[in-house]
């Protein structure tokens, strides 16, 4: 099966046809650097890791860019609220440079913990302020802004389907429906492209503009960093789903502006929400689950990518302790069967099942990421009893070129000394042929984490 997305524009599947014959450009919506990412944000980071993941088993060369947002990004997409660098820098007692430089290495480790793999660029807003004023001068010279109160805003007006990505009417509309309608604007939906009358008067960041000194709005950065990089039309943008209302909306319209009435990007790709019992996930509550706090309580941050593998990335994903340990566990049975074919490696001569395999999970990944029939159909394979454990392990590695989970890898656990006595004290008894002693040691052990597993190699210790 040929590569097919989903389009959110179109709203419907197409064939994937890059702009240049065996090349792709990709754009991702990176973090706001002021505060942890939970692991709702990381779910779509995981997204965009298995999309990219595709793409290059499909032979495709892969130009992949990524921002990290440090300045601009309001408490609320549509300019209201206080800047989040500035919320965070208060929360903290900390210089807004600070903030930004902690946050982002979190998010780097994070996603290292996950084994996401890192965009050929990854570019940061504060070091592209000059690409931002010069697309914003070629909005102004195009006649789409207009200054006023102190800012540069984006005239929504001028664009006859404004607000096509997510099928919205400008008429309905209710951007300041919940804070005070900013008077300037003469559309409830136009946008600033730069403030230079902040409405916070304490804004650590600010620049030299035609217009000022201020800082840029945060849909002209995604705007102005991606053309830098992919050109002034390239083939996929990423998000969450949150992204489309309004900053992808933004986006779509100063691209427009800037370049021409063109398509600015082909496919348009937005993962869905991680949701809890109280909804979605989400920082400005102050209520959320972080990767590190899931590591703290004894969980592999592979058992959370292989949670996420378990829901299609256009479907929602119920988050609860329950789905958490049953992913977990049905990691660790995954790994520890992925291990006893490495013990006795056997070829039964089955190439033609092997081949079968392999198409059958490329048109599934083909499919719009259709990531856990994927995930299904490693669990046929593993049980097929036609294939051999070399053949077996030889689909596993094709598979997890995709699935990230490091199926392959061994585990060197760091077990307590205490383990290793009982295990040693568990050894002897069953030479002894004391089995009711042997059964008591291996309880213990497991109390205290760890699985003793017998074969005919000897004893050996997992971690659970």
């Amino acid at each position: 099966m040929k590569l097919r997305f989903y389009n959110t524009l179109t709203q419907k599947k197409e064939e994937f046809e890059t702009m240049v014959e065996g090349k792709a450009g990709m754009y991702s919506c990176g973090p706001t650097v002021y505060n942890f990412a939970h692991i709702g944000n990381l779910r779509t980071y995981i997204f965009n890791d298995l999309l990219r993941r595709v793409i290059l088993l499909n032979g495709i060369q892969l130009d992949h860019v990524m921002n990290v947002t440090d300045v601009g990004h309001l408490t609320s997409d549509a300019d209201e609220g206080e800047d989040k660098m500035l919320e965070g820098a208060k929360r903290e007692n900390k210089s807004v440079w600070e903030i930004a430089k902690f946050y982002e290495e979190s998010f780097f480790n994070d996603i290292s913990l996950l084994n996401i793999q890192k965009p050929e660029i990854i570019c940061r807003a504060t070091d592209h302020i000059e690409e931002m004023i010069n697309m914003e001068k070629r909005i102004e010279e195009n006649g789409f802004a207009y200054f006023a109160g102190g800012n540069l805003y984006f005239d929504t007006s001028k664009l006859d389907d404004y607000g096509k990505l997510a099928r919205l009417r400008v008429e309905d509309l209710q951007y300041g429906a919940r804070t005070e309608i900013d008077k300037n604007k003469k559309n409830n939906s136009d946008f600033v492209l730069w403030f230079t009358r902040s409405k916070f008067g304490d804004q650590d960041m600010k620049w030299d503009s035609p217009w000022g000194t201020g800082y840029p709005g945060w849909h002209i950065e995604c705007c102005a960093m991606s053309s830098k990089y992919l050109g002034e039309q390239f083939d996929i943008h990423t998000g969450g789903i949150d992204h489309i209302p309004v900053h992808h909306t933004n986006e779509i319209a100063q691209a427009e502006a800037a370049f021409g009435k063109k398509p600015w990007v082909k496919y348009w790709l937005h993962g869905e929400f991680l949701v809890m019992d109280k909804g979605k996930m989400s920082k400005s509550s102050g209520e959320f689950l972080t990767l590190q706090f899931l590591i703290e309580k004894g969980y592999d941050p592979m058992a959370f990518r292989f949670l996420c593998l378990g829901a299609h990335y256009r479907k929602q994903l119920m988050f609860s302790w329950e789905a958490m340990e049953g992913a977990s566990q049905g990691y660790r049975n995954l790994k520890n069967r992925i291990a006893e074919l490495k013990k006795n490696e056997i070829s039964k001569n089955g190439e033609n099942k092997k081949v079968y395999y392999i198409n059958r999970f490329n048109d599934f990944i083909n499919d719009d990421l259709n990531i856990p029939k994927a995930l299904a159909l490693l669990n046929d394979m593993i049980k097929d009893n036609k294939l051999g454990s070399v053949e077996k392990l030889e689909i596993t590695k094709h598979f997890d070129q995709v699935f990230g989970l490091k199926l392959l890898e061994k585990e060197e656990a760091d077990i307590p000394e205490d383990v290793l006595k009982l295990a040693e004290e568990r050894r002897k008894a069953r030479s002894e042929k004391n089995y009711e002693l042997s059964d008591k040691y291996r309880d213990i052990i497991r109390e205290k984490g760890f699985e003793v597993r017998d074969s005919k190699e000897g004893q050996t210790l997992e971690k659970l």
